[in-house]
């Protein structure tokens, strides 16, 4: 049913398909998903490199839960690719977020450690009390400035490179790293305030 992972889609092809979803053409949507599933696939994994053994959410549930996530919505407007995996990373967070809700409120109390936001390696927090606290901080970046705040979306819970998001956003990678940069200081600040600096 998936495509392969070692095939990459026709980007053509995706366009086309975005387009008759536009257009209101709903079967559209279930012709789309075997072309983009390894890239859904490659971005899940990403976003959930960090999570502990025995975590039970996993990259196929998560891949699936997504495609459930874009299918429900009302008349879908992705003007390309790029828009359409951006549109995937934020459901991506969503419901990383709402697992870790749950894990926290199954998990009550202990002692909060410390999250980093490391240039290098950008995996989901490990502990669901983090994710949750990140989650809250974006929100708040995301009222302040729309821009750093989507950066920090991407690369974080979609594990996308500069250059990928660069792509998605349509920018330079100058301008994503100094964007990166600005939510990285709002986000230090943010989680010091809440005891996590």
């Amino acid at each position: 049913m998936a495509r392969s992972d070692e095939t990459p889609p026709d980007p053509g092809e995706i366009t086309r398909l975005l387009a008759s979803i536009s257009e209101g053409d709903r079967d559209a949507l279930n012709r789309l998903f075997p072309v983009v599933y390894g890239e859904l696939r490659a971005l899940a994994h990403r976003q959930l490199a960090g999570l502990r053994p025995g975590d039970t959410l996993q990259t196929t549930a998560l891949v699936h839960e997504v495609y459930l996530k874009l299918l429900g919505t009302a008349r879908p407007q992705w003007n390309d690719r790029r828009h359409f995996f951006a549109v995937a990373s934020r459901a991506m967070r969503q419901i990383s977020v709402d697992y870790a809700r749950t894990r926290a409120a199954q998990k009550r109390g202990g002692n909060a450690p410390v999250l980093t936001l490391d240039e290098q390696h950008l995996p989901v927090a490990d502990r669901a009390h983090e994710l949750v606290l990140l989650d809250r901080a974006l929100t708040e970046l995301e009222s302040l400035s729309e821009r750093p705040a989507r950066v920090l979306e991407l690369r974080f819970f979609g594990g996308l490179s500069v250059e990928e998001t660069a792509a998605v956003m349509n920018m330079s990678e100058r301008t994503v790293k100094r964007e990166w940069q600005k939510a990285r200081a709002f986000l230090f600040d943010a989680l010091r305030r809440e005891g996590l600096g």
